[in-house]
């Protein structure tokens, strides 16, 4: 066990006016599964597989079939989106799991993530919604004796604007890896290990600009990543090269990831194949595509915006945590040491 019963409790609380903010602003909300035959595809997730026990019709043996604890409820909610039942504005608290996430203070295998779900919106909505939320919450935040100024509106950058001023590099005039590589390096960037574009994107931002978020005293969104890194998001359409997705940082600590959502099957078809592709290239299990689930995009008729939040992450900053292990009553890294010995 690792926090307190008070903490608990502050939880608890934080939880239920997250709830109430959600219930009152005409959400719906939703469950969905935790085990899933498809999880989501992003290639740099891991997800733990189990094997599920499945009488057989034909010849009454048993099969044993690939199931998946869910790394995100993404695919499920879409598909109720995409259903006749009306569902336009839905939300969801749930655990989610992704193996190996046990580097550093803000990861656990097992989390709490806050999903929500808004037809007739975009990525720019959701922004309101995050301030909304946090405001609902705290009307003042002190992390770690560095008071957080929560004016609204919060700071927004672009991806390109922060290259540009931190380390004097304009994604637009860096658009191929060999250019970009050899700018990165005439700013004596290190580019060490990076084998293509966007490996080289996430060094740079991870080493010369996440660092730089730490020092903002005012929570900031970043949005319009590039392209490449669309996941399910649409492209913008101010500029194809970029995707309308942000994430929202405090103290450079990232606290959730949203879109504009790419509802075209036949384009999230191929970005599906792709990453399958990807994920064969790191060793990675191969993971069917759902169709049920590009089914559904083809059914949502109207723009629509998603986005996923750390609870865990945000209770720690509400509650001025160094790490989200005080904020969990059982962090795997605190089960480990008793694992080791089975």
């Amino acid at each position: 066990m690792q926090c307190d019963k008070y903490t608990a409790k502050n939880r608890s609380t934080i939880i239920q006016k997250i709830r109430d903010f959600f219930v009152h602003s005409d959400f719906l909300e939703v469950e969905t599964p935790i085990m899933t035959p498809i999880p989501g595809m992003e290639p740099h997730l891991t997800p733990f597989e189990s094997r599920l026990n499945f009488p057989s019709v034909s010849n009454s043996k048993t099969a044993d079939l690939p199931v998946y604890l869910n790394t995100s409820p993404e695919l499920q909610m879409k598909k109720l989106l995409g259903s006749s039942e009306g569902f336009d504005k839905i939300f969801n608290i749930t655990k989610v799991f992704r193996n190996g996430e046990m580097d550093g203070p803000l990861h656990n295998p097992e989390f709490t993530m806050i999903e929500w779900y808004r037809k007739n919106a975009d990525y720019k909505d959701l922004m309101k919604d995050c301030e909304d939320l946090v405001l609902t919450l705290t009307k003042s935040l002190t992390y770690q004796s560095e008071n957080i100024n929560l004016s609204t509106p919060w700071p927004r950058f672009t991806t390109n604007e922060l290259f540009i001023k931190y380390c004097g590099l304009d994604l637009l005039e860096n658009q191929d890896f060999e250019t970009f590589k050899k700018n990165a390096e005439a700013k004596n960037l290190d580019t060490n290990g990076c084998e293509n574009w966007d490996d080289l994107y996430f060094k740079i931002f991870l080493n010369n600009i996440e660092p730089e978020l730490t020092k903002l005293n005012q929570p900031i969104f970043i949005y319009d990543y590039p392209a490449s890194q669309a996941a399910l998001a649409k492209r913008s359409a101010s500029n194809k090269f970029f995707a309308e997705r942000f994430e929202l940082y405090i103290k450079g600590i990232e606290l959730a990831n949203a879109f504009s959502e790419l509802t075209d099957s036949k384009e999230q078809r191929a970005r599906l194949i792709e990453e399958q592709n990807l994920r064969k290239t790191m060793g990675k299990t191969i993971l069917p595509i759902d169709e049920e689930f590009l089914n559904a995009l083809e059914k949502i008729t109207t723009p629509t915006a998603g986005i996923a939040l750390g609870l865990d992450r945000l209770i720690m900053l509400l509650l001025d945590k160094k790490s989200i292990e005080e904020v969990l009553l059982f962090p795997m890294n605190k089960l480990t040491p008793t694992l080791c010995k089975i």
